[in-house]
């Protein structure tokens, strides 16, 4: 069972590949690139660059110059620390500036400034392809004036540790910044950008991902304001940033090629190649962890009791991103804890196995990506791990966590139950 699991979960990172995935949306005929449904004519563009940042940042830039080969005269992309080394992939044409995610740090914000003057140099017979992937956010720091990077940390830190969704995050991050909240593509007037986008959030929400550089932000100062005073986090000064509409964006397409939904699709179809009766909840869930959890139990109770609503052998498969409020002192990350939850709650009432990880190879502050239980898995001072947020050392104690190291794609979480 936990072998069909993991097999699940690699048709779903597999699904998530971003080489393959910008593959897909763009096409050349060497005069013309088709991306998605827009044509541009390489006759039109004098340079052609590439910018951003994720954690897919180096795949996705790699499958750009593998389209359009010497045509990049260069750019910047900002990835976090060991990428080259993990991936193996270093592009010839684009540099890949390594920083610190999710934390901010010094390098990371050289290279959003050499980005962001990358496109302020851009001028009307300019092409920048825009890249970005999950960690776009904390990769690009570029603090307005008047804000330090040390400042800008300290924030980012208690929004972490506070249960902060990232659409909260994201409002605060995108006042404080130079780039994101469509900055970077108005910085770039009146260049051609076109910005192509692996989803790391709930709904594809494109002023989201990456806190979108790219897109208008809908939302306001006064917003952002408001999420700091609902943490109990200290106001500061922010600037507005260009809304939907606003002129500056008229020559920006954005485009997104990958994300959770596709991976769902792929870990369902794993799922009922390897015969289990498969229901795909959703590739939105969100909230906190442990309430989410319970949710997912109560359903498998429900198959193991009445067979509904599938029939035995029944996957149930989920996507998305929870929150974890952190109380206590241990270690974990939102996919660990997800994983103790559910199997705390599903103690001694029948077989099944848990499985949850996130598809970057990473689960908050740990080298695992999730972990693994199912009604062997001793649960002797269980209570006492989840609540004191340690659900790593719980699951390391029985070598029961999911280790892959970084994936080089980002599309949130995949949730997978399994009761024969």
């Amino acid at each position: 069972m936990r072998k069909h699991a993991l097999q699940i979960f690699r048709a779903a990172l597999d699904a998530a590949d971003p080489y393959a995935a910008v593959l897909r949306h763009l096409k050349f005929d060497g005069r013309t690139l088709l991306a998605g449904r827009q044509r541009y004519r390489m006759a039109d563009f004098d340079r052609v660059q590439v910018i951003g940042a994720g954690k897919a940042g180096a795949a996705m830039a790699r499958a750009v110059e593998h389209i359009l080969g010497r045509r990049i005269q260069g750019g910047v992309v900002n990835v976090p620390d060991g990428t080259p080394a993990n991936t193996g992939i270093n592009p010839r044409h684009v540099d890949l500036n390594t920083a610190g995610h999710p934390i901010p740090d010094d390098r990371g914000q050289q290279g959003a400034l050499r980005i962001l003057e990358i496109a302020r140099q851009a001028g009307p017979r300019d092409l920048l392809v825009c890249l970005i992937s999950g960690g776009a956010s904390a990769l690009l720091p570029a603090p307005i004036s008047g804000h330090s990077l040390a400042a800008k940390q300290s924030i980012t830190q208690q929004l972490l540790r506070s249960g902060a969704s990232i659409h909260e995050m994201n409002a605060v991050r995108k006042h404080l910044s130079a780039i994101k909240g469509g900055r970077l593509a108005s910085a770039a007037f009146p260049a051609r950008v076109l910005g192509l986008i692996l989803s790391d959030v709930i709904g594809d929400d494109l002023d989201v991902i990456g806190s979108g550089p790219t897109v208008g932000d809908p939302s306001t100062v006064t917003q952002a304001e408001s999420v700091l005073r609902k943490y109990g986090i200290r106001a500061t000064p922010m600037e507005e940033t260009p809304k939907p509409g606003d002129a500056r964006l008229a020559h920006v397409q954005n485009l997104i090629v990958g994300s959770n939904r596709l991976a769902m699709d792929a870990a369902a179809s794993k799922a009922k190649e390897l015969g289990y009766r498969t229901l795909v909840l959703s590739s939105s869930v969100d909230g906190e962890t442990r309430e989410i959890a319970r949710m997912h139990a109560a359903i498998v109770k429900e198959i193991l009791s009445a067979g509904r609503p599938l029939r035995r052998p029944a996957c149930l498969l989920s996507g998305g991103e929870t929150t974890v409020a952190v109380r206590g002192k241990g270690l974990g990350g939102r996919n660990q804890e997800f994983v103790l939850a559910a199997a705390m709650a599903l103690e001694g009432l029948g077989p099944a196995t848990i499985f949850s990880a996130g598809t970057d190879g990473l689960d908050g502050p740990t080298d695992a990506a999730g972990a693994v239980a199912d009604e062997g898995t001793p649960l002797l001072d269980a209570r006492e791990f989840l609540d004191n947020n340690d659900s790593y050392h719980f699951f390391e104690k029985l070598h029961a966590l999911v280790k892959t190291g970084p994936t080089g794609t980002n599309v949130m979480d995949v949730r997978i139950l399994l009761v024969p």
